[in-house]
């Protein structure tokens, strides 16, 4: 009887340990589950593009009349650059219009320059109506990329507010892409400074060709070059989205043979001269600047020239 009565007692103390154990393990379990969820709950979700600006920022010295206008401006070049992408996507390098500005070139290029202007980051890219450097009061200036000053600030001076054209007004009021300025409208302006920024231009869209008979030559003779060329990219844009957009199938090119033979014979007679004596020359403002910038009209040699804030002389 003792023997039972102890090996009862022992096996009941067991059985007591060995049931306790899962129980143990089971709350602990829980509790630990619980603590997984709570943290999870608490935590910041993984935002990959965290920071991202899609809309550029106006500076505080543009009045309510400014900020109007410039928002408009800036809803004319998304949708012009917008265009430009779709324009390529759809055809590649194969439409007429991509191998008049661009060549034999393959179409990655000048596709990420518009996707870069229509869907990029913008948060760096500041619009600043104060005239900060001085240079609005120069005659024929109506508006700079700041340069040095500031590699991702655009000054917009008076002058462009009287001096643009809507996207809806394109076509219209005497323009055709190949004799009026790509500043002419807001969509070609804006896009020109936009590439003049270190954020958006990366320091490799520039100035290879200016007039849209150099343009058209870059496009023969160095395609690698017209892919990046500020101009031709906005030549193309324009010429885009009016042939497929604001008059559809039929645009506004104009009779660009024509002024092509007319700038061919100017540059024949005309004396040669350096991009800064040309600069310097006697000359008369035009009334809606190249580019934006500083304007000079030689009478002698018909060429514009235009001065950048870091002092970049450009001439065609």
């Amino acid at each position: 009887m003792k023997f039972s009565t102890v090996s009862a007692f022992s096996l009941s103390l067991i059985l007591s340990q060995v049931q306790a154990v899962p129980l143990f393990g089971r709350a602990e379990s829980v509790s630990s589950t619980q603590t997984t969820k709570a943290a999870a709950a608490t935590s910041t979700p993984f935002v990959w593009d965290n920071g991202k600006v899609d809309t550029y920022t106006i500076h505080q010295s543009c009045n309510a009349t400014n900020k109007n206008q410039l928002v408009r401006a800036f809803q004319d070049v998304y949708e012009v650059a917008s265009h430009a992408k779709d324009h390529i996507l759809r055809f590649g390098n194969t439409s007429e219009i991509f191998i008049r500005y661009f060549g034999e070139a393959a179409s990655a290029e000048p596709l990420g320059w518009f996707s870069r202007i229509a869907d990029g980051d913008k948060s760096n890219l500041l619009f600043r109506c104060d005239d900060i450097d001085g240079n609005c009061q120069n005659d024929g200036w109506a508006g700079h990329w700041r340069g040095e000053n500031g590699t991702d600030e655009t000054v917009i001076c008076d002058l462009s507010y009287s001096s643009r054209l809507y996207n809806d007004q394109l076509c219209s009021q005497g323009y055709t892409v190949s004799g009026s300025k790509t500043a002419s409208s807001w969509a070609g302006d804006l896009m020109h400074r936009l590439l003049h920024t270190d954020s958006m231009g990366e320091l490799v869209a520039g100035h290879y060709a200016d007039s849209f008979e150099e343009c058209l030559e870059l496009a023969k003779t160095n395609h690698t070059l017209a892919v990046r060329n500020s101009a031709t990219l906005r030549y193309f844009a324009i010429d885009a989205y009016t042939y497929d957009i604001a008059v559809p199938g039929i645009g506004c090119l104009g009779d660009y043979k024509a002024a092509s033979k007319a700038s061919s014979d100017a540059h024949t007679s005309a004396p040669k001269t350096s991009s800064a004596a040309g600069a310097k020359a006697s000359s008369v403002p035009s009334s809606t600047p190249t580019n934006g910038d500083s304007v000079t009209t030689t009478a002698a040699t018909g060429t514009e020239c235009h001065t950048h804030a870091d002092g970049v002389v450009h001439c065609s």
